[in-house]
Protein backbone atom coordinates (compact mmCIF):
# COMPACT_ATOMS: atom_id res chain seq x y z
CA UNK A 1 0.00 0.00 0.00
CA UNK A 2 3.00 2.45 0.97
CA UNK A 3 4.29 1.51 -2.39
CA UNK A 4 0.86 3.04 -4.49
CA UNK A 5 0.85 5.75 -2.42
CA UNK A 6 4.51 6.94 -3.35
CA UNK A 7 3.76 6.03 -7.12
CA UNK A 8 0.99 7.77 -6.95
CA UNK A 9 3.07 10.67 -5.42
CA UNK A 10 5.44 11.28 -7.55
CA UNK A 11 3.61 10.77 -10.75
CA UNK A 12 1.40 13.66 -9.83
CA UNK A 13 4.65 15.37 -8.65
CA UNK A 14 6.11 14.86 -12.67
CA UNK A 15 3.19 15.78 -14.40
CA UNK A 16 2.92 19.07 -11.91
CA UNK A 17 6.96 19.72 -13.14
CA UNK A 18 5.85 18.80 -17.03
CA UNK A 19 2.79 21.66 -16.62
CA UNK A 20 3.82 24.43 -14.97
CA UNK A 21 2.29 27.01 -17.01
CA UNK A 22 -1.70 27.11 -17.89
CA UNK A 23 -1.48 28.92 -20.84
CA UNK A 24 -1.18 27.76 -24.51
CA UNK A 25 2.25 28.99 -26.12
CA UNK A 26 2.86 29.78 -29.88
CA UNK A 27 5.98 27.90 -31.35
CA UNK A 28 7.67 28.19 -34.75
CA UNK A 29 7.30 25.33 -37.53
CA UNK A 30 10.28 24.77 -40.06
CA UNK A 31 10.09 27.09 -42.95
CA UNK A 32 7.98 25.51 -45.99
CA UNK A 33 5.16 23.84 -43.73
CA UNK A 34 2.70 26.93 -43.98
CA UNK A 35 1.12 25.73 -40.74
CA UNK A 36 0.94 27.95 -37.12
CA UNK A 37 1.55 25.27 -34.02
CA UNK A 38 0.37 26.33 -30.77
CA UNK A 39 1.47 23.71 -27.74
CA UNK A 40 -1.47 23.57 -25.06
CA UNK A 41 0.07 21.79 -21.71
CA UNK A 42 -1.59 19.36 -19.93
CA UNK A 43 -2.81 21.77 -17.08
CA UNK A 44 -4.80 24.08 -20.41
CA UNK A 45 -6.86 21.52 -21.60
CA UNK A 46 -9.66 18.85 -20.75
CA UNK A 47 -8.59 15.69 -21.75
CA UNK A 48 -7.96 12.74 -19.30
CA UNK A 49 -5.99 9.01 -19.97
CA UNK A 50 -8.87 8.01 -17.89
CA UNK A 51 -10.88 8.83 -21.10
CA UNK A 52 -8.18 7.01 -23.57
CA UNK A 53 -8.24 3.21 -24.81
CA UNK A 54 -5.88 1.10 -22.14
CA UNK A 55 -5.12 -0.76 -25.20
CA UNK A 56 -4.39 2.95 -27.02
CA UNK A 57 -1.85 4.14 -24.28
CA UNK A 58 -0.12 0.46 -24.18
CA UNK A 59 0.74 1.02 -27.66
CA UNK A 60 1.53 5.00 -26.95
CA UNK A 61 3.90 4.31 -23.94
CA UNK A 62 5.49 1.38 -25.51
CA UNK A 63 6.73 3.40 -28.74
CA UNK A 64 7.52 6.34 -26.57
CA UNK A 65 10.00 4.22 -24.39
CA UNK A 66 11.51 2.52 -27.17
CA UNK A 67 12.88 5.88 -28.11
CA UNK A 68 10.45 7.13 -30.64
CA UNK A 69 7.80 9.67 -30.99
CA UNK A 70 4.04 9.27 -30.37
CA UNK A 71 0.85 10.97 -30.20
CA UNK A 72 -2.81 10.05 -30.24
CA UNK A 73 -4.34 12.03 -32.91
CA UNK A 74 -7.41 13.29 -35.21
CA UNK A 75 -10.97 12.62 -34.52
CA UNK A 76 -10.19 10.60 -31.25
CA UNK A 77 -8.27 14.27 -29.42
CA UNK A 78 -10.81 16.23 -31.18
CA UNK A 79 -13.72 14.23 -29.48
CA UNK A 80 -12.39 14.06 -26.22
CA UNK A 81 -12.05 18.32 -26.18
CA UNK A 82 -15.78 18.33 -27.19
CA UNK A 83 -16.63 15.94 -24.99
CA UNK A 84 -17.84 13.32 -27.05
CA UNK A 85 -16.72 9.18 -26.71
CA UNK A 86 -14.69 8.83 -29.28
CA UNK A 87 -15.44 5.56 -31.83
CA UNK A 88 -11.59 4.28 -32.42
CA UNK A 89 -7.65 6.00 -31.13
CA UNK A 90 -5.48 6.49 -33.65
CA UNK A 91 -2.03 7.21 -33.16
CA UNK A 92 0.97 8.32 -34.95
CA UNK A 93 4.82 7.82 -34.51
CA UNK A 94 7.97 9.03 -35.77
CA UNK A 95 8.65 4.59 -36.45
CA UNK A 96 7.91 2.93 -39.99
CA UNK A 97 5.35 0.13 -40.25
CA UNK A 98 8.65 -1.94 -39.78
CA UNK A 99 9.69 -0.61 -36.72
CA UNK A 100 6.12 -1.33 -35.11
CA UNK A 101 6.18 -4.72 -36.09
CA UNK A 102 9.29 -5.14 -34.31
CA UNK A 103 7.83 -3.64 -31.16
CA UNK A 104 4.39 -5.45 -31.60
CA UNK A 105 4.11 -8.95 -31.99
CA UNK A 106 -0.12 -8.77 -32.15
CA UNK A 107 0.94 -6.47 -35.35
CA UNK A 108 -0.36 -6.69 -38.66
CA UNK A 109 0.71 -4.76 -41.80
CA UNK A 110 -2.01 -3.77 -44.04
CA UNK A 111 -3.39 -0.92 -46.90
CA UNK A 112 -1.73 -0.23 -50.38
CA UNK A 113 -2.51 3.76 -50.83
CA UNK A 114 -0.80 4.11 -47.42
CA UNK A 115 0.49 1.25 -45.11
CA UNK A 116 -0.33 1.26 -41.60
CA UNK A 117 -0.40 -1.04 -38.86
CA UNK A 118 -3.26 -2.48 -36.86
CA UNK A 119 -1.94 -3.73 -33.42
CA UNK A 120 -5.05 -6.06 -32.16
CA UNK A 121 -6.16 -6.86 -29.09
CA UNK A 122 -8.88 -9.40 -29.32
CA UNK A 123 -12.00 -7.11 -31.06
CA UNK A 124 -9.94 -4.01 -30.28
CA UNK A 125 -7.94 -2.43 -32.97
CA UNK A 126 -5.48 0.62 -32.81
CA UNK A 127 -4.14 2.26 -35.81
CA UNK A 128 -1.20 3.02 -35.86
CA UNK A 129 0.33 5.31 -38.85
CA UNK A 130 4.18 6.74 -39.38
CA UNK A 131 4.10 10.80 -39.86
CA UNK A 132 3.37 11.25 -43.65
CA UNK A 133 5.57 13.23 -45.40
CA UNK A 134 5.41 15.67 -48.95
CA UNK A 135 4.48 13.52 -51.82
CA UNK A 136 6.68 16.01 -53.93
CA UNK A 137 10.10 13.98 -53.26
CA UNK A 138 11.80 11.91 -55.84
CA UNK A 139 13.67 9.63 -52.81
CA UNK A 140 14.03 6.31 -53.50
CA UNK A 141 12.58 5.29 -50.34
CA UNK A 142 9.21 7.68 -50.40
CA UNK A 143 6.66 6.50 -52.81
CA UNK A 144 3.73 7.94 -54.16
CA UNK A 145 1.71 7.85 -57.12
CA UNK A 146 -1.18 10.21 -58.75
CA UNK A 147 -3.74 9.99 -61.47
CA UNK A 148 -4.46 12.56 -64.39
CA UNK A 149 -7.22 14.03 -61.72
CA UNK A 150 -4.55 14.37 -59.14
CA UNK A 151 -5.90 11.66 -56.86
CA UNK A 152 -3.12 9.96 -54.70
CA UNK A 153 -3.13 6.36 -55.62
CA UNK A 154 -0.37 5.22 -53.19
CA UNK A 155 1.07 7.48 -50.87
CA UNK A 156 3.99 5.61 -48.86
CA UNK A 157 5.78 8.93 -48.29
CA UNK A 158 7.51 9.16 -44.41
CA UNK A 159 8.39 12.36 -42.96
CA UNK A 160 8.39 14.81 -39.68
CA UNK A 161 4.86 15.52 -37.40
CA UNK A 162 5.41 19.23 -38.77
CA UNK A 163 4.65 17.79 -42.30
CA UNK A 164 1.87 15.43 -41.49
CA UNK A 165 0.00 17.80 -39.91
CA UNK A 166 0.04 19.57 -43.32
CA UNK A 167 -0.96 16.32 -44.75
CA UNK A 168 -4.00 15.98 -42.37
CA UNK A 169 -7.91 16.81 -44.03
CA UNK A 170 -8.81 19.89 -41.38
CA UNK A 171 -7.72 21.96 -38.80
CA UNK A 172 -9.93 20.36 -35.96
CA UNK A 173 -8.12 17.06 -36.71
CA UNK A 174 -4.72 18.02 -36.84
CA UNK A 175 -4.47 18.01 -33.17
CA UNK A 176 -1.64 15.74 -31.48
CA UNK A 177 -2.09 14.51 -27.60
CA UNK A 178 1.86 13.93 -27.00
CA UNK A 179 1.96 10.87 -24.34
CA UNK A 180 5.60 12.08 -23.37
CA UNK A 181 4.41 15.61 -21.12
CA UNK A 182 0.31 15.59 -21.90
CA UNK A 183 0.38 18.29 -24.07
CA UNK A 184 -1.53 18.87 -27.31
CA UNK A 185 -0.03 20.21 -30.47
CA UNK A 186 -2.34 22.14 -32.74
CA UNK A 187 -1.72 23.04 -36.06
CA UNK A 188 -3.34 25.65 -38.50
CA UNK A 189 -5.69 27.22 -35.72
CA UNK A 190 -7.30 23.62 -35.00
CA UNK A 191 -8.06 24.20 -30.92
CA UNK A 192 -9.47 28.40 -32.06
CA UNK A 193 -11.73 26.36 -35.41
CA UNK A 194 -12.57 23.51 -32.68
CA UNK A 195 -13.73 26.31 -30.52
CA UNK A 196 -15.64 28.55 -33.03
CA UNK A 197 -17.46 25.45 -34.49
CA UNK A 198 -15.60 26.27 -37.71
CA UNK A 199 -14.64 22.98 -40.26
CA UNK A 200 -11.37 24.53 -42.38
CA UNK A 201 -9.41 22.30 -44.99
CA UNK A 202 -6.01 22.07 -44.58
CA UNK A 203 -4.19 23.73 -47.79
CA UNK A 204 -5.31 24.06 -51.52
CA UNK A 205 -9.58 23.03 -51.22
CA UNK A 206 -9.20 22.30 -55.24
CA UNK A 207 -5.97 20.52 -54.76
CA UNK A 208 -6.77 18.71 -51.70
CA UNK A 209 -10.13 17.62 -52.98
CA UNK A 210 -8.76 16.08 -55.97
CA UNK A 211 -6.04 14.27 -54.12
CA UNK A 212 -8.80 12.69 -52.37
CA UNK A 213 -12.31 13.50 -53.32
CA UNK A 214 -14.29 11.66 -49.91
CA UNK A 215 -12.70 14.70 -48.67
CA UNK A 216 -15.47 16.04 -49.44
CA UNK A 217 -18.13 13.29 -48.10
CA UNK A 218 -15.99 13.85 -44.81
CA UNK A 219 -16.41 17.61 -45.08
CA UNK A 220 -20.55 16.79 -44.88
CA UNK A 221 -20.34 14.37 -41.76
CA UNK A 222 -17.86 16.18 -39.85
CA UNK A 223 -20.29 19.47 -40.53
CA UNK A 224 -23.50 17.24 -39.34
CA UNK A 225 -21.62 14.81 -36.77
CA UNK A 226 -19.75 17.76 -34.52
CA UNK A 227 -22.54 20.86 -35.48
CA UNK A 228 -20.22 22.72 -37.45
CA UNK A 229 -20.02 25.55 -39.91
CA UNK A 230 -18.30 24.58 -43.48
CA UNK A 231 -16.04 27.20 -44.06
CA UNK A 232 -17.07 29.02 -47.71
CA UNK A 233 -13.30 28.86 -49.40
CA UNK A 234 -13.71 24.98 -48.21
CA UNK A 235 -17.28 24.64 -49.27
CA UNK A 236 -16.87 26.25 -52.66
CA UNK A 237 -15.29 23.70 -54.56
CA UNK A 238 -17.47 20.71 -53.52
CA UNK A 239 -20.03 21.53 -55.98
CA UNK A 240 -17.78 21.51 -59.18
CA UNK A 241 -15.97 18.33 -58.16
CA UNK A 242 -18.20 16.14 -56.85
CA UNK A 243 -18.03 13.88 -60.18
CA UNK A 244 -14.61 12.84 -59.11
CA UNK A 245 -16.63 10.54 -56.63
CA UNK A 246 -17.47 8.41 -59.52
CA UNK A 247 -13.74 7.03 -59.54
CA UNK A 248 -13.52 6.12 -55.57
CA UNK A 249 -13.02 2.17 -55.25
CA UNK A 250 -16.34 0.83 -54.62
CA UNK A 251 -15.51 -1.23 -51.86
CA UNK A 252 -14.21 2.02 -50.32
CA UNK A 253 -17.36 3.69 -50.52
CA UNK A 254 -19.25 1.22 -49.51
CA UNK A 255 -17.77 1.79 -46.04
CA UNK A 256 -18.38 5.51 -46.17
CA UNK A 257 -22.02 5.56 -47.10
CA UNK A 258 -22.52 3.45 -43.59
CA UNK A 259 -20.48 6.39 -41.99
CA UNK A 260 -22.76 8.73 -43.37
CA UNK A 261 -25.81 6.98 -42.90
CA UNK A 262 -25.76 4.41 -40.27
CA UNK A 263 -24.53 7.06 -37.29
CA UNK A 264 -27.74 8.67 -36.22
CA UNK A 265 -27.53 12.08 -38.81
CA UNK A 266 -28.63 10.39 -42.37
CA UNK A 267 -31.28 12.86 -42.83
CA UNK A 268 -29.28 15.84 -41.87
CA UNK A 269 -26.20 14.48 -44.16
CA UNK A 270 -28.67 13.55 -47.43
CA UNK A 271 -29.82 17.23 -47.11
CA UNK A 272 -26.28 18.41 -47.12
CA UNK A 273 -25.33 16.20 -49.55
CA UNK A 274 -28.11 16.94 -52.03
CA UNK A 275 -27.46 20.72 -51.55
CA UNK A 276 -23.56 19.95 -52.33
CA UNK A 277 -24.75 17.48 -55.46
CA UNK A 278 -22.98 14.72 -53.84
CA UNK A 279 -25.66 12.33 -53.65
CA UNK A 280 -26.41 11.75 -56.74
CA UNK A 281 -22.58 10.64 -58.09
CA UNK A 282 -22.95 7.76 -55.77
CA UNK A 283 -26.54 7.08 -56.10
CA UNK A 284 -27.02 7.62 -59.71
CA UNK A 285 -30.01 5.18 -60.38
CA UNK A 286 -31.66 7.34 -57.77
CA UNK A 287 -30.93 10.40 -58.85
CA UNK A 288 -32.17 9.44 -62.41
CA UNK A 289 -35.53 7.60 -60.64
CA UNK A 290 -36.17 11.07 -58.79
CA UNK A 291 -35.71 13.76 -61.64
CA UNK A 292 -37.85 11.16 -63.81
CA UNK A 293 -40.65 10.28 -61.38
CA UNK A 294 -43.18 13.29 -61.54
CA UNK A 295 -44.58 12.10 -58.75
CA UNK A 296 -42.10 12.38 -56.25
CA UNK A 297 -42.12 8.51 -55.27
CA UNK A 298 -38.31 7.75 -55.23
CA UNK A 299 -37.64 11.54 -53.49
CA UNK A 300 -40.27 10.85 -50.49
CA UNK A 301 -39.07 6.96 -50.53
CA UNK A 302 -35.60 8.48 -49.72
CA UNK A 303 -36.38 10.87 -47.01
CA UNK A 304 -38.31 8.08 -44.81
CA UNK A 305 -35.82 5.57 -45.06
CA UNK A 306 -33.28 8.72 -43.41
CA UNK A 307 -35.64 9.40 -41.12
CA UNK A 308 -36.07 5.68 -40.24
CA UNK A 309 -32.78 4.73 -40.01
CA UNK A 310 -32.20 7.97 -37.64
CA UNK A 311 -35.04 6.73 -35.38
CA UNK A 312 -33.34 3.27 -35.33
CA UNK A 313 -30.04 4.32 -33.90
CA UNK A 314 -31.56 6.86 -31.52
CA UNK A 315 -33.64 3.80 -30.09
CA UNK A 316 -30.39 1.66 -30.15
CA UNK A 317 -32.56 -0.87 -32.24
CA UNK A 318 -30.85 -2.64 -35.53
CA UNK A 319 -29.87 -1.66 -38.30
CA UNK A 320 -29.26 -3.74 -41.72
CA UNK A 321 -27.62 -2.28 -45.34
CA UNK A 322 -30.01 -5.09 -46.34
CA UNK A 323 -33.24 -3.17 -45.65
CA UNK A 324 -31.67 0.26 -46.17
CA UNK A 325 -30.45 -0.52 -50.45
CA UNK A 326 -33.89 -2.60 -50.66
CA UNK A 327 -35.77 0.51 -49.78
CA UNK A 328 -33.93 2.89 -51.27
CA UNK A 329 -33.67 1.19 -54.46
CA UNK A 330 -37.29 0.21 -54.63
CA UNK A 331 -38.67 2.77 -56.82
CA UNK A 332 -35.18 2.50 -59.18
CA UNK A 333 -36.37 -1.29 -59.49
CA UNK A 334 -40.15 -0.38 -60.44
CA UNK A 335 -38.49 1.83 -63.00
CA UNK A 336 -36.71 -0.54 -64.92
CA UNK A 337 -38.80 -3.81 -64.70
CA UNK A 338 -41.57 -1.74 -66.66
CA UNK A 339 -39.27 -0.49 -69.10
CA UNK A 340 -38.13 -4.40 -69.20
CA UNK A 341 -41.72 -5.12 -69.26
CA UNK A 342 -42.68 -2.67 -72.24
CA UNK A 343 -39.30 -4.13 -74.20
CA UNK A 344 -39.49 -7.61 -73.59
CA UNK A 345 -43.38 -8.55 -73.16
CA UNK A 346 -42.66 -10.29 -70.36
CA UNK A 347 -45.02 -9.88 -67.93
CA UNK A 348 -44.42 -7.26 -65.07
CA UNK A 349 -43.92 -9.77 -62.20
CA UNK A 350 -41.08 -11.92 -64.34
CA UNK A 351 -39.91 -8.45 -65.73
CA UNK A 352 -39.38 -7.01 -62.23
CA UNK A 353 -36.73 -10.52 -61.29
CA UNK A 354 -34.93 -9.42 -64.81
CA UNK A 355 -34.65 -6.09 -62.97
CA UNK A 356 -33.31 -7.08 -59.47
CA UNK A 357 -29.72 -7.93 -61.38
CA UNK A 358 -29.46 -5.07 -64.02
CA UNK A 359 -30.37 -2.45 -60.59
CA UNK A 360 -28.13 -3.99 -57.76
CA UNK A 361 -25.11 -4.37 -60.60
CA UNK A 362 -25.50 -0.63 -61.46
CA UNK A 363 -25.41 0.26 -57.96
CA UNK A 364 -22.48 -1.50 -56.93
CA UNK A 365 -20.50 -0.01 -59.46
CA UNK A 366 -20.11 3.18 -57.17
CA UNK A 367 -20.98 1.31 -53.95
CA UNK A 368 -19.45 -2.36 -53.23
CA UNK A 369 -22.69 -3.96 -51.41
CA UNK A 370 -21.21 -7.18 -50.32
CA UNK A 371 -23.63 -10.35 -51.39
CA UNK A 372 -24.64 -11.16 -47.48
CA UNK A 373 -26.59 -7.80 -47.83
CA UNK A 374 -27.74 -7.91 -51.94
CA UNK A 375 -28.79 -11.35 -51.43
CA UNK A 376 -31.51 -10.23 -48.57
CA UNK A 377 -32.68 -7.12 -50.50
CA UNK A 378 -33.61 -9.34 -53.18
CA UNK A 379 -35.60 -11.01 -50.83
CA UNK A 380 -37.32 -8.11 -49.50
CA UNK A 381 -38.00 -7.52 -52.98
CA UNK A 382 -39.80 -10.64 -53.76
CA UNK A 383 -41.79 -10.87 -51.13
CA UNK A 384 -42.75 -6.98 -52.27
CA UNK A 385 -44.46 -8.94 -55.01
CA UNK A 386 -46.11 -11.56 -53.01
CA UNK A 387 -47.84 -9.43 -50.60
CA UNK A 388 -51.29 -9.35 -52.10
CA UNK A 389 -51.28 -12.59 -53.86
CA UNK A 390 -51.01 -13.86 -50.11
CA UNK A 391 -53.84 -12.23 -48.28
CA UNK A 392 -56.09 -14.57 -46.66
CA UNK A 393 -55.06 -17.98 -45.52
CA UNK A 394 -51.24 -17.88 -47.99
CA UNK A 395 -50.70 -15.11 -45.39
CA UNK A 396 -49.38 -17.60 -42.49
CA UNK A 397 -46.91 -19.31 -45.08
CA UNK A 398 -45.37 -16.07 -45.84
CA UNK A 399 -45.29 -14.73 -42.36
CA UNK A 400 -42.60 -17.57 -41.70
CA UNK A 401 -39.99 -16.02 -44.41
CA UNK A 402 -36.80 -14.94 -42.41
CA UNK A 403 -36.91 -11.64 -44.27
CA UNK A 404 -40.96 -11.34 -43.82
CA UNK A 405 -40.50 -8.68 -41.16
CA UNK A 406 -38.07 -6.17 -43.52
CA UNK A 407 -40.56 -6.54 -46.49
CA UNK A 408 -43.70 -6.16 -44.53
CA UNK A 409 -41.81 -2.66 -42.90
CA UNK A 410 -41.00 -1.54 -46.46
CA UNK A 411 -44.79 -2.27 -47.97
CA UNK A 412 -45.83 0.09 -44.70
CA UNK A 413 -43.32 2.93 -46.63
CA UNK A 414 -44.77 2.08 -49.94
CA UNK A 415 -48.48 2.55 -49.32
CA UNK A 416 -47.95 5.64 -47.21
CA UNK A 417 -46.14 6.86 -50.49
CA UNK A 418 -48.66 5.64 -52.96
CA UNK A 419 -52.05 5.43 -51.16
CA UNK A 420 -54.65 3.99 -53.14
CA UNK A 421 -54.92 -0.12 -53.40
CA UNK A 422 -51.48 -0.62 -51.98
CA UNK A 423 -52.68 1.26 -48.93
CA UNK A 424 -55.48 -1.03 -48.88
CA UNK A 425 -53.33 -3.95 -48.43
CA UNK A 426 -51.35 -2.50 -45.89
CA UNK A 427 -53.77 -2.28 -44.02
CA UNK A 428 -55.07 -5.78 -43.74
CA UNK A 429 -51.52 -6.72 -43.63
CA UNK A 430 -50.84 -4.28 -40.69
CA UNK A 431 -54.45 -5.69 -39.18
CA UNK A 432 -53.39 -9.51 -39.37
CA UNK A 433 -49.64 -8.67 -38.01
CA UNK A 434 -50.94 -6.92 -34.79
CA UNK A 435 -53.69 -9.08 -33.96
CA UNK A 436 -53.14 -11.78 -31.12
CA UNK A 437 -52.63 -15.12 -32.88
CA UNK A 438 -55.60 -16.68 -32.27
CA UNK A 439 -56.99 -13.73 -33.78
CA UNK A 440 -55.44 -14.37 -37.46
CA UNK A 441 -57.61 -16.81 -38.20
CA UNK A 442 -60.76 -15.08 -38.16
CA UNK A 443 -58.76 -12.48 -40.34
CA UNK A 444 -57.52 -14.69 -42.78
CA UNK A 445 -60.96 -16.42 -43.31
CA UNK A 446 -62.68 -12.98 -43.36
CA UNK A 447 -60.54 -12.00 -46.48
CA UNK A 448 -62.26 -14.11 -48.61
CA UNK A 449 -63.90 -11.27 -50.29
CA UNK A 450 -61.18 -10.84 -52.06
CA UNK A 451 -60.21 -11.41 -55.02
CA UNK A 452 -56.89 -12.69 -54.09
CA UNK A 453 -57.84 -14.31 -51.01
CA UNK A 454 -60.04 -16.99 -51.80
CA UNK A 455 -60.33 -19.58 -49.07
CA UNK A 456 -58.66 -23.21 -50.30
CA UNK A 457 -61.47 -25.96 -51.16
CA UNK A 458 -64.47 -23.28 -51.01
CA UNK A 459 -66.97 -22.77 -53.66
CA UNK A 460 -65.06 -24.95 -56.29
CA UNK A 461 -66.70 -26.56 -58.93
CA UNK A 462 -65.85 -30.10 -58.51
CA UNK A 463 -66.02 -32.21 -61.63
CA UNK A 464 -66.65 -35.93 -61.56
CA UNK A 465 -64.41 -38.61 -63.38
CA UNK A 466 -67.05 -39.96 -66.13
CA UNK A 467 -68.40 -43.60 -64.85
CA UNK A 468 -66.25 -46.26 -66.48
CA UNK A 469 -68.65 -48.83 -68.22
CA UNK A 470 -69.38 -51.32 -65.52
CA UNK A 471 -69.28 -49.16 -62.50
CA UNK A 472 -71.76 -48.88 -60.41
CA UNK A 473 -72.86 -45.03 -59.83
CA UNK A 474 -72.24 -43.16 -56.45
CA UNK A 475 -68.97 -45.46 -56.56
CA UNK A 476 -66.75 -42.05 -55.12
CA UNK A 477 -64.72 -42.04 -57.89
CA UNK A 478 -65.23 -38.51 -58.79
CA UNK A 479 -62.03 -36.16 -57.62
CA UNK A 480 -61.66 -32.57 -58.00
CA UNK A 481 -60.06 -30.55 -61.30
Amino acid sequence: MFRRITQFCKQLFAEGEQAESTETFQQSVPEGTGLSLSVTPRNAHTISRKNISENALKVLYRLNKAGYQAFLVGGGVRDLLLGMEPKDFDVVTDATPEDIKKLFRNCRIVGRRFRLAHIVFGRDVIEVATFRGHHGDEDGDKISKANAEGRLLRDNVYGGIDEDAERRDFTVNALYYDISDYSIRSYGGGMEDLNEGVLRLIGDPDTRYREDPVRMIRAVRFATKLGMRIEDATAAPIRKLAPLLKDIPAARMYEEVLKLFFAGKAQANYQMMQDYQLFAPIFPLIAETMADSPKGHCARMTQLVMRGTDQRVIEDKPVTPSFFYAALLWYPLKSRAEEIAHESGLSLYDAYFAAMGDVLERQCQTIAIPKRFSVPARDIWQLQLRFERSQGTRAFKLMENPKFRAAYDLLLLRAEIEGGSLQKSAQWWQSFVEAPEEARGDIARGSGSSKNAAPRNRNRRVRRRPRSEGAPAGSGSGSEA
